[in-house]
């Protein structure tokens, strides 16, 4: 039994999931300034600052869920918690949905919460795509030999199994997404994150890595130099004659993050702000427009709570391309400058099982400054195979500031 559980369980008000803060690191350029750490050495020191900024026991958690994508198997959320000197009690789970895996372990963990199976759970998502390994079939046209692979497969040829820049111009192509728009808005995140950057508004929540040369504490994918005109200049990188470009779409990257979820009853003891989850909700679409799987699944979301895009105050979809972004904000009839509002992949990278879990972080973040006592939340990610997956969050706006012992 959890050291939390008791056999009746708090009561359901008690047990309302909150997330009361969250570390990262910057994320790193693919085979750039983090590219000698694996998945479990970006992690850990992003476990070990949330625990100090909790001051909590690190004897009292109840698990660390951590999603990731594209590591070498094995558990690297148990590997990074005994890395980060968290004690032997404490478990660990690793979950794989792809993109949305970071997204899909805090969900989890606040179903654990609402649900009493415990009270208190390091989540997260963390990718090191620079140390990713190599993959291989044992099977292949001459035997004794591997057949590597760059990906797995998602969906049977049957069905329709395209790569990830083809299945965003086929979104582009069903949704009417121009060239010109998906390029202003990679454009903007590069701006807005540079913004976000040099406010120092992100500082705190970073976690500084000493990699020899001096430590990495900012984002590297953020381009300054980046203009239209440069943007205009890229030609079709998946598609002859295609509108996704290297411009507007993601780069791989390198990251880890790492939020704190509890009970309500706990984060008023602490003396909290959170933001509470809401609900959550997942769902498949045809694996040839999977960019808009996660406009689906907050569709899906929204139409269940009663509510519409005007009804959110921020919304975060991962921006793996601009294409898809754009379509599924459509469908959901949110203005796309109401999204984003820090930037996104386009700009800082997408490592792959962290990139849902920044989005989390991202709302807390935004919250934590400038929303209103009760502002609702979106976070959405589009996910390889045709998947979505969407979470509701609302601000709680109670209790005192995040802490900061440092």
């Amino acid at each position: 039994m959890s050291p939390h559980s008791t056999s009746a369980g708090p009561a359901a008000a008690d047990r309302e999931p909150v997330i009361v803060l969250g570390r990262r690191t910057a994320f790193g350029r693919l085979n750039g300034g983090l590219a000698q750490l694996t998945a479990d050495r970006l992690l850990a020191p992003v476990l070990a600052a949330a625990l100090t900024d909790a001051g909590v026991d690190p004897s009292a958690v109840d698990d660390v869920i951590i999603g990731n994508a594209v590591g070498g198997g094995g558990n690297v959320a148990r590997l990074a918690l005994l890395r980060a000197g968290l004690p032997v009690s404490v478990p660990g789970l690793t979950v794989d949905r792809q993109c949305g895996s970071g997204l899909e372990a805090i969900v989890l963990a606040c179903r654990l919460v609402a649900a009493g199976a415990g009270d208190l759970y390091l989540a997260g998502g963390v990718e090191s795509c620079s140390t990713a390994p190599l993959r291989a079939h044992r099977l292949s046209s001459t035997p004794g030999h591997p057949d590597f692979y760059d990906r797995v497969r998602f969906s049977p040829d049957e069905v329709g199994d395209p790569e990830m820049g083809e299945a965003a111009e086929n979104v582009a192509d069903r949704f009417g997404i121009n060239r010109e728009r998906q390029d202003a808005f990679a454009l903007r995140s590069h701006r807005l994150a540079i913004h976000a950057i040099e406010s120092g508004r992100l500082a705190a929540d970073i976690v500084p890595l000493d990699m020899g040369a001096g430590p990495v504490v900012a984002d590297e994918g953020p381009r300054r130099s980046l203009t239209a005109g440069l943007l205009g200049r890229f030609t079709g990188a998946f598609r002859d004659g295609g509108t996704v470009t290297a411009g507007n779409s993601c780069a791989d990257a390198d990251g880890a993050v790492v939020v704190l979820v509890t009970s309500r009853r706990t984060a008023d003891a602490l003396g909290l702000r959170g933001l509470a989850f809401v609900d959550a909700a997942v769902t498949g679409t045809n694996p040839n427009l999977l960019g808009v799987a996660g406009g689906e699944a907050a569709s899906l979301l929204l139409e269940r709570h009663g509510l519409a895009g005007a009804d959110l105050s921020l919304i975060e979809y991962n921006e793996a391309f601009a294409a898809q972004v754009l379509a599924s904000l459509d469908l959901l009839g949110i203005a796309e400058e109401r999204a984003n509002l820090q930037g996104g992949a386009l700009a800082v990278g997408h490592p792959f099982g962290a990139s849902g879990a920044l989005l989390v972080l991202s709302l807390l973040q935004q919250c934590r400054e400038a929303a209103a006592p009760g502002a609702l939340g979106l976070t959405a990610v589009s996910i390889a195979g045709g998947l979505g997956a969407a979470a509701l969050w609302r601000w709680d706006g109670t209790g005192g500031a995040a802490r900061r012992d440092r």
